[in-house]
């Protein structure tokens, strides 16, 4: 082991990295060895990846991994598969309401934040399979130029795709029923597909 912990490459790698924090493809420079982490009363062997952008957007970060055997690629590929799990996480609290529920018992607790983790899912793959066109063009917020968050765009695209079947399928003979004009019954179904 200490051969592997002396052998250090000071090369700098150009690769092309997929899912770079949400993006397509990134071009990144790496070096990786092994060296070993001190901490008090512990000595652990760990491989370390340095990673610098080639466009200079972010500044150099290292990855470690107490896998020495690791592959430098892999250990970057774990880290972008972690992107998405931690997007999830800031996600779901803000628009579907974990850790706001108000239940008692430990039961509820434990069944309800699986079944919103599970309608985030659901409604990330209906909104990819049936409303991209709504979300290509996202909606921007009326007090800044800025656009919606993915998810509140996706889960508004759902709304108004469900709501919409929903509306054309009602019965026209009802005795009770207002017409409108179709802009204006788009436009009242958009509004409500937003959080105010």
């Amino acid at each position: 082991m200490s051969e592997q912990l002396a052998s250090r490459s000071t090369r700098w790698h150009r690769l092309q990295i997929t899912g770079w924090y949400g993006r397509t493809e990134r071009q990144v420079e790496i070096v990786s060895g092994t060296a070993i982490w001190s901490h008090p009363g512990h000595h652990v062997p760990i491989r370390y990846v340095l990673v610098r952008d080639c466009k200079n957007e972010f500044r150099p970060q290292a990855f470690l991994c107490t896998d020495l055997t690791a592959d430098p690629l892999d250990i970057l590929r774990w880290f972008t598969r972690r992107w998405c799990t931690e997007v999830t996480f800031a996600e779901v609290p803000r628009h579907l309401g974990v850790e706001t529920q108000r239940q008692w018992s430990d039961r509820a607790i434990a069944r309800t934040t699986p079944a919103l983790l599970g309608l985030f899912s659901l409604v990330a793959l209906w909104a990819d399979q049936h409303c991209t066109a709504q979300i290509a063009s996202p909606r921007q917020a009326s007090w800044y130029a800025k656009p919606l968050p993915p998810f509140a765009n996706a889960l508004a695209a759902v709304r108004h795709t469900l709501w919409q079947s929903i509306i054309s399928n009602t019965s026209p003979n009802a005795s009770d029923t207002v017409k409108m004009s179709r802009a204006v019954l788009n436009r009242l179904t958009e509004l409500a597909c937003y959080p105010a």
